[in-house]
């Protein structure tokens, strides 16, 4: 009984390591991602154009 609650743990344990490798990995992925975000909303905002529906004029 005792060894299967050291290998619970473990697992537990090394679960969260590579979770926490991942989450470090992709938090400036993430980041990069919303400032690219944000630079676009902000060109699009700024230049004016009032394309909000793909429709052609006529």
């Amino acid at each position: 009984m005792l060894w299967k609650i050291v290998l619970a743990v473990v697992l537990v344990w090394i679960a969260l390591a590579v979770i926490g490798a991942l989450v470090k990995g992709l938090f400036w992925l993430f980041v990069l991602g919303a400032i690219v975000a944000g630079v676009y909303m902000l060109v699009k905002a700024v230049s004016g154009h009032d394309e909000k529906s793909g429709a052609t004029r006529p």
